[in-house]
């Protein structure tokens, strides 16, 4: 048996619109702060993979403290 698509069917559908698209900013939003973590991160990684005689060390300190400070604070 074929289910019917009704414009009844739609309208009832369309009252969950506004909530589904908070949910989908929410995500949206969630999204984008962990890929800002992850490139934190990976800032982080890089810094520490260069050879010791050619790090900064206050550069990968103040990447150090920045990450951990925005990470206990969340």
């Amino acid at each position: 048996m074929k289910k019917k698509y009704g414009a009844g069917r739609y309208l009832k559908e369309a009252v969950y619109l506004p909530k589904r698209v908070l949910d989908l900013e929410a995500a949206v939003m969630e999204n984008r702060q962990l890929n800002r973590r992850l490139a934190e991160l990976t800032d982080i990684l890089a810094e520490l993979l260069v050879p010791a005689t050619e790090r900064d060390e206050e550069k990968l300190a103040a990447l150090l403290a920045r990450y951990r400070a925005e990470s206990l604070a969340t």
